[in-house]
């Protein structure tokens, strides 16, 4: 088990290296939408491309594992904390690159950005196309490794390349060489996104802004944005809505410890204060066995997991 603020040997290593921050023992549950888990043995914020090369090939030198937390908006970080090295990008890590013609443009922008920036630096170019990631919490590398999305869009819609560090170093890599699927990305094994450029195209800014202003409204009607909370818990399986099928299971408003089913929308869970992973996760999971046993339908959790669960 991982305990907050003990620095381990590891940490000293990291610490060891140019360009890094390194914070032994830090927790993660203030790092992460939904307020709950342990801590890190060892948070690092690279400050350069190199410095994130140099810690990845430490840790393929002494199998040390590594975690990825971007944004987390859609992470579980378990009540055990997070051995080894977790990566937290800086959102200023690289500059921002918009090329824009007459006709279309492409944006490059850092993975540890958040979401929002892009839609930012879309509409300062006068530029259309990514309407539908508007109000998505978290960072564009979360953003590209679960493909992130609405039902108007996922993230690889307009998803030009990616540039990928793993120890061997740094590239990019064409959409066509990221396989990818709802509310996933293949990425090469080890690799940390960290920069993204995106297609766009030139169009009316005014009626862009509209359709966000509009998606947005929606969704602080429906979803209970003021809570700690997860965003989606569930994929929708093909044909129908995973917040249906937990309503129809009775599940609404249901608590487990401190974590509750939204009572705004069944496929949220919500920290009322206090919760803790196990509490979480058990709530997932027990949502998991009703919608099972009322709908036939085995729901597949889009939440990433980091960490120990005790």
């Amino acid at each position: 088990m991982v305990e907050a603020g003990v620095k381990t040997a590891l940490a000293a290593r990291v610490e060891s290296l140019e360009g890094c921050e390194v914070k032994a023992g830090a927790p993660l549950a203030p790092l992460t939408s939904v307020r709950a888990g342990g801590a890190a043995e060892a948070l690092v914020r690279p400050r350069s491309p190199d410095a994130l090369v140099a810690l990845l090939k430490l840790a393929r030198e002494e199998g040390v594992p590594v975690s990825i937390l971007g944004g987390g908006a859609n992470t579980l970080v378990g009540d055990g904390g997070v051995p080894g090295l977790t990566l937290k990008l800086p959102g200023d890590l690289f500059p921002e690159v918009a090329d824009v013609g007459p006709e279309e443009g492409r944006l490059t922008l850092g993975a540890g950005a958040a979401i929002v920036r892009l839609v930012n630096v879309m509409r300062a170019n006068a530029l259309v196309g990514a309407e539908f990631l508007a109000g998505i919490p978290g960072t564009l590398g979360g953003a590209v490794a679960m493909n992130a999305g609405t039902k108007n869009g996922e993230a690889f819609r307009v998803i030009d390349a990616v540039e990928v560090a793993t120890a061997d170093g740094v590239g990019w890599l064409t959409k066509a060489q990221v396989p990818h699927a709802y509310r996933h990305a293949e990425l090469p094994p080890g690799g940390v996104v960290t920069r993204v450029r995106f297609a766009l195209r030139k169009g009316d800014v005014v009626a862009s802004k509209a359709v966000m202003d509009a998606d947005l409204g929606y969704r602080k009607r429906t979803q209970p944005l003021s809570q700690p909370n997860f965003g989606s818990v569930f994929t929708n399986p093909p044909g129908d809505h995973a917040g249906r099928l937990i309503e129809l299971a009775g599940l609404k408003g249901y608590s487990l410890g401190r974590a509750q089913v939204s009572t705004l929308h069944a496929n949220w869970i919500v920290n009322l204060g206090g919760a803790t992973a196990r509490d979480v996760l058990g709530l997932i999971t027990f949502m998991q066995v009703r919608v099972l046993e009322t709908s036939g339908v085995d729901m597949k959790p889009e939440v990433k997991r980091l960490g120990d669960f005790l």
